[in-house]
C-alpha cells in the first residue's frame, strides 16, 4: 500500500507490534477504513478522512500506476476536548515547552513560565545543565513542575550537548522514571538496550519516547516507514522522528507517516526542522501528531524552526486547529517577515471561520501546489518572487491578473481542486496612492483619477511592479519602469505602453516636477533597513512616494521622501487594501475592514 513496506511482516513476523501505551489523559482518534489507489514508492500521497469528506494530499506522476487498490485505516475527527478556559479544543496534540538552562534554579523558573504560557508538557533538557547531581536535581525538577515532565538527556552524537558515557546517561533516565517522570526520551541507537534494562521494572505511569533525528534531510516515505517500524520494534510507547526540510514539500512525507501510523494507534511525534518545516509544527494538530514543541521565548530553541508557545496559541490559534480546518498561507521567499498570518488568523478567529494561515517558505511554487493538492489546502497569498510563476500554475486566471502577468491570490475550488489566480495588489496600492494625492490637494475628488496625466515611475518589473504599472496606466498615468535589469524594464514598458530606464539612471531622471514614485522591490525591507532604491536628492522632483515594503512601516525611502516635502504612502496601505479581496475569496465573507486596520495599527 502506498509503496510502503509491510512493517509488521518485516519487523515483527508474528504480527505482534509492541503495544503503544498512550498517555492516559488523551483519547486517540476514531478509525475509519477508506479505499486507496496504489501509488509507487516515489509518490507522496496522503489521504485523511475528515468529518465532511476524504481529502488527498498528493504528489504523483501523471504516469503513476493506478492498477491495484488497497485499503488503509486512517484517523477521523478526534473528540473535542474542553480547555481550561472553557473553550473547545479541537485537537489532542500537546504543546511541549523545552526547558534548557545551565542551572537547576534557572530551570525551575522556566518550569513556572511554561505553565503560565499555556504549555501542557515540559521537556527538561538535562544535557543543557553545567553541573548536575542526578538524584537530588531530578527530585527538585519533578517536584517543581506543575506540568507533566519529559526528560531528555541528548548526547552530542544525536545533536545534544552531553559528552559523557552512555551508561551514566541511561542510568540517569532510569532514575528519572523511578522518581516520577511522565516521559523519557531515548535515542533509537540505544533504545533496545534501554528497554531491555527496564523490563519488568518500568513504572506504569512513565512512557518511553524512542527518537530519531536527521539533521541532513527528510528520507523517502519508504525509509520513514521502515524507521517507524524499527522504533516500534525497539519497544517505543511513542515514536518520535525529527528530520530536516530541504524543501517545504518534504513535510508532506511526515504528514503521511503521522496519519498512516495511526493504523496501529501508535502515537507519533513527527517534526521537520528548519523554517521550511514550520508547517509540520503547526499542522501536526490537524494530522494527529502527539505533541509539538513551542519555546518560551523567541530564539531559545532546542531544535531549528521551533515557534514560540505564544505564536502557536495567539498567532496560529493552535487549539482551534482540527482535522476539518482549512489551510491557507503566504507563499514567498523570504516570507518570515510577513504580517499576513497575524492579519488573517485574527480575522478567521473573530468570524468563527475554521481556517489557519501560515508562513510558507517556498522554493518552487509549482512543486508546492502539486504536492499539497488537497482541497483542505484551500488558498494562498503569493508574494516575492513567485507572483509571475504562479500564473502558469493556475487552471484559470482572472482577466485582470492575466493582463498584469502576475497573481497574488490563489484559490483552490472545493468542488474539483482546480486553482484560480487573481491579482488584488493593484487595487490596494492604486487606491492608496489616489487617496494620498487627493489628501495632498485638500481632498478634491471630482472627475477623473488624480493619477490621470501624472508621470508615474515604477521601481521594479516583478509581479508587484506589473500590478502597479497596469493599475496606473488604467487610471490614465504616463508610466515609466525603472529596473536593475534594463531588458526586463523594457519588456514590461512595451507590454503596458510606457517607457523604460535602468535603476542606475533613475537618479538623474527628472523630466518634470510633481511625479509619482512607487517602489515595488524588496529594497529597504527588514533586515536591510538602511538600503534605499534612489538617492535622497533625487526625491525632490516627486509629489508622492509609495513604498510597497511595509516591514518596517517607515522605510528609509519614505523617511527621506517626507523630508523632501513629498506626500508618502506606506506599503501597509497596499497590504491592507489587497487583503480585503483575498479574505473575501478565502472565506466567502465580507472583509472586516475596521478589524484589519485595528490589527495593523499596532505595527
Amino acid at each position: 500500500m502506498l509503496g510502503l513496506p509491510n512493517w509488521k511482516a518485516k519487523y515483527d513476523p508474528k504480527g505482534l507490534t509492541p503495544h503503544p501505551r498512550d498517555a492516559p489523559t488523551r483519547k486517540r482518534p476514531s478509525i475509519v477504513s477508506v479505499p486507496l489507489p496504489h501509488q509507487p514508492a516515489t509518490a507522496t500521497t496522503l489521504v485523511v478522512a475528515s468529518s465532511s469528506a476524504v481529502y488527498t494530499l498528493a504528489n504523483t506522476s501523471p504516469t503513476a500506476s493506478m492498477a491495484s487498490t488497497g485499503s488503509v485505516m486512517l484517523a477521523t475527527s478526534s473528540a473535542q476536548l474542553e480547555m481550561d478556559s472553557g473553550a473547545v479544543k479541537k485537537n489532542t496534540t500537546l504543546i511541549c515547552a523545552p526547558v534548557m538552562a545551565g542551572t537547576v534554579k534557572e530551570m525551575v523558573t522556566q518550569l513556572d513560565e511554561a505553565k503560565s504560557s499555556g504549555a501542557e508538557l515540559v521537556e527538561i533538557r538535562l544535557d543543557s545543565l553545567k553541573n548536575f547531581s542526578p538524584h537530588e536535581d531530578l527530585k527538585t525538577l519533578i517536584k517543581a513542575s506543575a506540568l507533566p515532565t519529559l526528560f531528555t538527556y541528548r548526547p552530542k552524537w544525536e545533536g545534544g550537548q552531553y559528552d559523557g558515557d552512555d551508561k551514566s546517561r541511561l542510568d540517569t533516565l532510569r532514575l528519572a522514571m523511578e522518581l516520577g517522570a511522565d516521559y523519557v526520551d531515548v535515542e533509537l541507537q540505544v533504545a533496545f538496550e534501554f528497554n531491555a534494562s527496564i523490563q519488568g521494572s518500568k513504572p506504569e505511569k512513565c512512557k518511553v519516547i524512542v527518537s530519531s533525528h536527521n539533521y541532513e534531510n527528510t528520507p523517502s516515505i519508504e525509509d520513514l516507514g521502515n524507521l517507524v517500524a524499527r522504533i516500534q520494534a525497539a519497544g517505543a510507547d511513542i515514536v518520535k522522528i525529527a528530520t530536516t526540510a530541504l524543501d517545504i514539500t518534504d513535510v508532506a512525507r511526515m504528514f503521511h507517516i503521522t496519519v498512516h501510523s495511526q493504523v496501529s494507534s501508535v502515537p507519533v511525534i513527527g517534526i521537520v526542522m528548519g523554517e521550511r518545516g514550520l508547517i509540520s509544527r503547526v499542522l501536526c494538530a490537524k494530522f494527529g501528531g502527539f505533541l509539538t514543541f513551542g519555546t518560551l521565548e523567541s530564539g531559545a530553541v532546542s531544535a531549528p524552526g521551533q515557534p514560540t508557545i505564544k505564536d502557536l496559541l495567539d498567532l496560529y490559534n493552535f487549539r482551534s486547529i482540527g482535522p476539518d480546518t482549512k489551510v491557507f498561507g503566504i507563499i514567498g521567499k523570504p516570507v518570515g517577515h510577513s504580517k499576513s498570518p497575524l492579519l488573517y488568523n485574527q480575522a478567521f478567529k473573530s468570524a468563527g471561520f475554521n481556517g489557519v494561515f501560515l508562513h510558507l517558505l517556498v522554493d518552487d511554487v509549482a512543486s508546492f501546489l502539486q504536492t499539497y493538492s488537497s482541497t483542505d489546502f484551500a488558498g494562498f497569498s503569493c508574494t516575492i518572487p513567485h507572483k509571475e510563476a504562479a500564473v502558469k500554475c493556475c487552471d484559470e486566471v482572472d482577466p485582470v491578473a492575466k493582463s498584469i502577468g502576475a497573481v497574488n491570490c490563489i484559490i483552490r475550488r472545493q468542488s474539483d481542486a482546480k486553482l484560480f489566480g487573481y491579482n488584488t495588489d493593484y487595487v490596494g496600492a492604486i487606491s492608496a496612492i489616489e487617496d494620498g494625492l487627493r489628501d495632498s490637494h485638500n481632498g478634491s475628488s471630482a472627475g477623473a483619477s488624480p493619477l490621470n496625466g501624472k508621470l508615474f515611475v515604477v521601481i521594479g518589473a516583478g509581479g508587484a511592479g506589473k500590478a502597479l504599472a497596469y493599475g496606473a496606466k488604467e487610471k490614465g498615468a504616463r508610466v515609466v519602469i525603472a529596473n536593475r535589469t534594463y531588458d526586463r524594464a523594457r519588456e514590461l514598458a512595451e507590454t503596458i505602453g510606457g517607457d523604460a530606464l535602468s535603476l542606475a539612471d533613475l537618479e538623474n531622471f527628472q523630466p518634470e516636477d510633481g511625479m509619482v514614485l512607487a517602489n515595488t522591490t524588496s529594497i529597504g525591507m527588514q533586515p536591510k533597513i538602511d538600503e534605499t532604491p534612489i538617492p535622497k536628492h533625487a526625491l525632490k522632483h516627486y509629489s508622492l512616494v509609495f513604498d510597497a515594503v511595509y516591514t518596517p512601516k517607515m522605510t528609509r525611502l519614505l523617511r527621506e521622501a517626507e523630508e523632501c516635502g513629498a506626500t508618502i504612502v506606506s506599503g501597509m496601505e497596499m497590504f491592507i487594501g489587497q487583503a480585503y479581496g483575498q479574505y473575501e475569496r478565502f472565506t466567502g465573507l465580507p472583509a472586516p475592514k475596521e478589524l484589519f486596520r485595528k490589527i495593523m495599527s499596532k505595527y
